[in-house]
């Protein structure tokens, strides 16, 4: 679990990276705390806004040195915009490190890493540690267009064993991440899959892996109003290590689960097995 701070941050960098929003800040205390899946909760507007909630992003890179994180948005609502109206040297007011971050095995392994479109930003930092105990990486980098990629030339800096696909057939192979999926884990020889994007994405992303006989892990972006576990507005049903289906906060027991525990068809519902559920009147 993560141990968060509050901070009042200072933008050293904001600027545009193909369709998305590159925000680098300084905070003291942060940086260090960050592992791949942490994220931060970001108050937009200044204190008299009537945006009263924190938006949350996934932190792609941290610089322990520097004393920053990097994160990547996209200009979705009114708090984003308002975030990309931003400048160089004003200060946000953030919560960071926040929820439990992806599992990495200990020694050498060969991964695949799986994300559609700025979902790939926390993936980088999985693919750094990997690499670091002597195991290896490759990456499926997609996006409804090739404006809405993210990190492929990073990734290719990393290694040669990439492969884009865009839904429009814009840039890379034309279709979604999951068409070169399997033939991409026997190639490298995966033995684990981390992927993030859209929940229906996720789904599938499992669904292949586990057919294929490979561990998949999962960031899973549901919507966060507190990001601290109180409001309850991000529960996803997730099988336990017991057997018992019960909701799970995404910012809290998540973002990162394993997509095999997740009950991917009943998000967004009450499923009538899920412990507590005669408590809510379900039968």
């Amino acid at each position: 679990m993560a141990h968060p701070l509050q901070r009042q941050a200072e933008i050293v960098e904001l600027s545009p990276v193909g369709g998305y929003h590159r925000l680098v800040l300084r905070a003291e205390g942060i940086a260090e705390r960050v592992l791949p899946g942490h994220f931060v909760a970001v108050a937009v507007g200044g204190p008299d806004s009537s945006m009263l909630l924190r938006r949350a992003f996934s932190i792609h890179r941290a610089d322990p040195a520097a004393g920053t994180i990097e994160i990547v948005f996209a200009e979705s609502g009114r708090g984003t915009r308002e975030l990309a109206r931003c400048r160089v040297g004003d200060t946000l007011d953030i919560v960071a490190p926040l929820g439990n971050a992806f599992p990495v095995p200990n020694g050498p392994v060969s991964a695949l890493l799986v994300a559609g479109g700025y979902g790939s930003a926390p993936l980088f930092g999985v693919a750094d540690l990997i690499r670091a105990q002597g195991g290896s990486v490759g990456f499926i980098l997609g996006a409804a267009s090739g404006d809405r990629l993210f990190g492929v030339e990073e990734a290719r800096a990393l290694t040669p064993d990439v492969l884009v696909t865009t839904d429009d057939g814009s840039v890379g192979i034309r279709g979604q991440v999951t068409l070169p999926l399997a033939e991409a884990m026997r190639a490298i020889e995966a033995r684990v899959v981390y992927a993030c994007g859209p929940m229906g994405m996720l789904q599938s992303v499992t669904e292949t892996a586990t057919a294929e006989g490979v561990r998949c892990f999962t960031a899973v972006e549901e919507a966060m109003a507190c990001g601290v576990g109180v409001c309850m507005t991000c529960v996803l049903p997730v099988v336990g290590d017991d057997g018992v289906s019960r909701f799970a906060r995404a910012c809290v027991e998540g973002p990162c689960f394993d997509g095999s525990r997740v009950r991917w068809d009943d998000v967004g519902t009450i499923p009538a097995d899920i412990e507590g559920a005669a408590a809510m009147g379900v039968h």
